[in-house]
């Protein structure tokens, strides 16, 4: 007989109970096949799209199976969150479904979108601060003046056991699974999914993987779990706001350490460019944060093993900032290359570079022609080229025709 195994934070059938719970309001999305990432895995690689969810996120599990264990008592005082997006209109759909009242705080900058989405969910809305910390001082200050229920975003059994409900879909949908990608913010998501996860793969008695993603300018989870304990670290800016969470919650680093296999890190570009991959290639808005895992595969810095699942944990992203990231998204892949070449003062000359990259087949979208560069002599300009290319290979080619014709192009981007 096997041993069960044994975690901290909600068992297994905490998370079936969940599952009964938040199946009142939650959808079971999607999980779609992706030919062009199995082939860079060298394994079958399956999309669950949690971007689909209702309110654009996985959040919703959680904050609805955390509110629905409040007492009558609690529910008439009302609940309060702070988030930048996701756990705000989780915890505002969540409140409007149950019949609570719900204050949410938001810092100033907070995406229209989001802003939008939560008041259109029926919560108050205060915005406070400029990062994602005054918010939530806000609204732990509000829930003591008050005696509004403060909903965490992932430190909770309850919320843990909501987010875990995605990991039974994930059995149910691909039953024979051997990999689990996982983004990683605060740890309410991965340690709900690995909980789950681990204990049915040893009832089973198999093996299940399960790697944890974070963005590297905000991951506290590798040094955390070098320490051995939940450590603080100072976030750097970074386009995946959605899990930039300064320190592990408690209770989720303790299922983590126990639970987790390996937790990797990808950077901006690394994010930008799987974004425009699940754009192009699966059809699927996601958000940076969502798209951490797919980042993972792109890069290498996940190993093949069977059959595997990319969480996209969340879709909610500003028009405004998908437009700066496809942009950026695209320098990275050297489909855009912003380039400034030195050129003879003389007529003739802005017409040759141009007739040489057209014989490329490249395209110039933007043109700067200045007296003013850094560095020119008297009887130089500098012309400055925005040229959108079919990749590394077709960039390479134009820089190469650029030079062979005696001009010197430097690359910004």
């Amino acid at each position: 007989m096997t041993t069960p195994l044994t975690l901290a934070g909600p068992t297994l059938a905490d998370v079936e109970a969940a599952r009964i719970v938040v199946s009142r309001v939650s959808e079971v999305t999607p999980m779609e096949t992706s030919r062009y990432l199995s082939d860079v895995l060298s394994a079958p690689v399956h999309l669950k799209c949690e971007n689909l969810q209702r309110t654009g996120s996985y959040k919703i599990r959680g904050a609805y199976n955390r509110m629905s264990h409040l007492t009558d008592d609690e529910k008439a005082r009302g609940v309060v969150a702070a988030s930048a997006g996701n756990h705000a209109q989780g915890v505002a759909f969540a409140a409007r479904e149950l019949g609570i009242a719900a204050t949410i705080f938001m810092p100033i900058g907070v995406a229209l979108p989001k802003l939008q989405a939560t008041r259109s969910y029926g919560a108050e809305v205060v915005l406070r601060g400029h990062t994602v910390d005054e918010p939530l001082r806000a609204a732990q200050e509000f829930a003591e003046r008050t005696g509004a229920v403060y909903i965490p975003p992932f430190d909770h059994a309850d919320v843990i056991a909501g987010q875990g409900t995605l990991g039974l879909e994930m059995l149910d949908q691909v039953p024979d699974l051997e990999t689990v990608i996982v983004p990683i913010g605060g740890g309410g998501l991965i340690s709900g999914v690995a909980s789950v996860l681990k204990r049915r793969a040893a009832a089973l008695g198999r093996e299940i993987r399960v790697i944890g993603v974070q963005a590297s300018n905000a991951a506290p989870y590798p040094i955390s779990l070098a320490a051995g304990e939940p450590t603080e670290i100072t976030i750097t800016p970074t386009i995946a706001d959605g899990i930039a969470v300064s320190k592990p919650g408690a209770l989720n680093f303790a299922i983590i350490r126990d639970a987790v296999d390996e937790v990797v890190t990808v950077d901006d570009d690394d994010i930008a460019k799987a974004m425009l991959v699940l754009l192009e290639r699966a059809k699927l808005v996601v958000e940076p944060a969502g798209a951490v895992g797919v980042a993972a595969i792109l890069t290498g810095a996940v190993r093949a093993t069977g059959q595997t699942v990319v969480v996209l944990s969340g879709g909610n992203i500003d028009p405004l900032i998908m437009e700066r990231v496809i942009s950026h998204g695209l320098a990275a892949s050297e489909r855009y290359l912003k380039l400034r070449i030195p050129l003879p003062d003389r007529p003739g000359q802005l017409a040759r570079t141009s007739e040489i990259i057209a014989d490329q087949n490249a395209n110039v979208v933007e043109v700067l022609h200045t007296r003013h560069g850094t560095g020119l002599a008297i009887s130089q300009v500098e012309l400055e080229l925005h040229i959108e290319t079919r990749g590394p290979e077709h960039a390479d080619q134009v820089l190469a025709a650029l030079r062979d014709s005696g001009y010197d192009p430097r690359v910004d981007f």
